[in-house]
């Protein structure tokens, strides 16, 4: 059996103002063509496949579109709702994909059927899989009541309940069949790939590898957005985004997993990379070191600019490299934080004292500055 695993696409995103639409085009026809080459028999999408909950009519589209691609190279489809997704609304387009052939699970339901796929590859090989969307803390406690929790299992964890609910979900898995998972999950010694929602990702959210059965050939996981492998009781690998979707992710290789298993084997993983993004880069220098660079070099830019803070600086840096998105002051730039606490003295003092003080304190001494803040505050005292 082979499986093409993909996720967190993130449609509709915008980085700093700039639309990626064109870019999701690109990247997405190009993980449909890895579909043709590879002919797999069961693609996974394993969540986050829009950046926000109320995407635009376009985002809507390119998804749709992307996943009938997907299905019609002749692969089984499955997707699954992740955090940043609308689930309900995910569940709403399942008249649409069950005419076109292609599963989706946004949410969890109250049967285990929902949650548990069967199908069969053109050679005759049987599969299982399990299908579990994103669940936040309040709706892990209410989807495992559904699968009639204790008293005293209502007080146990997040991870507690996932791997109550995995354990269900997956109390099938037998030989003679390629048992499969599917989630959209952080797992405790994953790396984080620089650009996911960390309130969605740590602390309570971090779920062990062992809420996973032995029994699982593969689980394909959605959520973090670098490509890697989890140590575990079976082959458990998140695929990575096909995009960088911040900054934060420049270093990351875009893919997509091909695997290749079968119930008497174990998973063979390989990444193919996703290549039609413009890349996310993150430059440093002086102003003078800056105008060195070429301005038409592809990627978008994340500047470092090591000058003191003063009004206008961000358009200088634009004037010189027109594709920076993100421009910041340099950290070795700025002051201490005791000398920003020795300026934090505020009693008696006025507010354009206090505002000078605070400008002194991010090393900006810039009378522009504060002459614009003199006629502001006078506006708005006025008023």
């Amino acid at each position: 059996m082979k499986i093409l695993h993909t996720s967190d696409w993130h449609v509709g995103k915008v980085l700093k103002g700039q639309s990626r639409v064109e870019e999701h085009i690109a990247v997405l026809a190009q993980v449909v063509d890895v579909a043709r080459t590879e002919r797999p028999d069961l693609v996974i999408v394993a969540g986050d496949l829009y950046d926000t909950a109320a995407p635009t009519p376009e985002a809507t589209r390119l998804v749709t579109r992307a996943l009938s691609a997907l299905r019609g190279t002749g692969a089984q489809v499955v997707a699954i709702g992740g955090n940043h997704d609308n689930g309900a609304a995910l569940d709403a387009l399942r008249p649409w994909a069950e005419a076109a052939g292609i599963t989706l699970r946004g949410t969890v339901r109250d049967s285990a059927a929902e949650h548990v796929l069967t199908g069969e590859t053109a050679g005759g090989e049987p599969w299982r899989l399990v299908a579990l969307p994103f669940l936040s803390q309040r709706y892990a406690v209410r989807a495992a009541e559904m699968y009639e929790l204790t008293a005293a299992e209502a007080t146990q964890t997040y991870a507690d309940h996932i791997g109550r609910l995995i354990g269900v979900l997956a109390r099938d898995f037998g030989s003679g069949t390629v048992n499969l998972v599917a989630a959209h999950l952080t797992v405790v010694g994953a790396t984080m790939g620089g650009g996911e929602r960390e309130a969605h990702s740590v602390l309570g959210y971090a779920v062990p590898a062992t809420v996973f059965p032995g029994s699982a050939h593969y689980v394909a996981l959605g959520h973090l957005h670098r490509a890697q492998q989890v140590i575990g009781p079976c082959p458990i690998r998140y695929c990575g985004s096909p995009l960088a979707i911040d900054f934060g992710e420049g270093e990351n290789t875009p893919s997509v997993a091909v695997v290749e298993v079968t119930a008497e084997t174990t998973a063979k993983v390989r990444d193919v990379p996703i290549t039609a993004a413009v890349p996310l880069r993150t430059v440093r220098g002086t102003l003078d070191e800056l105008s060195t660079m070429d301005p038409d070099q592809p990627g978008w830019l994340r500047v470092y600019v090591r000058e003191a803070p003063r009004a206008g600086l961000r358009e200088e840096v634009q004037a010189l490299l027109p594709r920076a998105l993100e421009v910041r002051i340099d950290p070795d730039m700025l002051p201490s934080s005791d000398a920003a606490a020795r300026a934090a003295q505020r009693s008696g003092r006025s507010p354009r004292e206090l505002f000078a003080d605070y400008l002194d304190s991010r090393g900006h001494a810039d009378d522009g500055v504060r002459d614009l803040f003199d006629k502001l505050y006078e506006e708005v005292s006025s008023t």
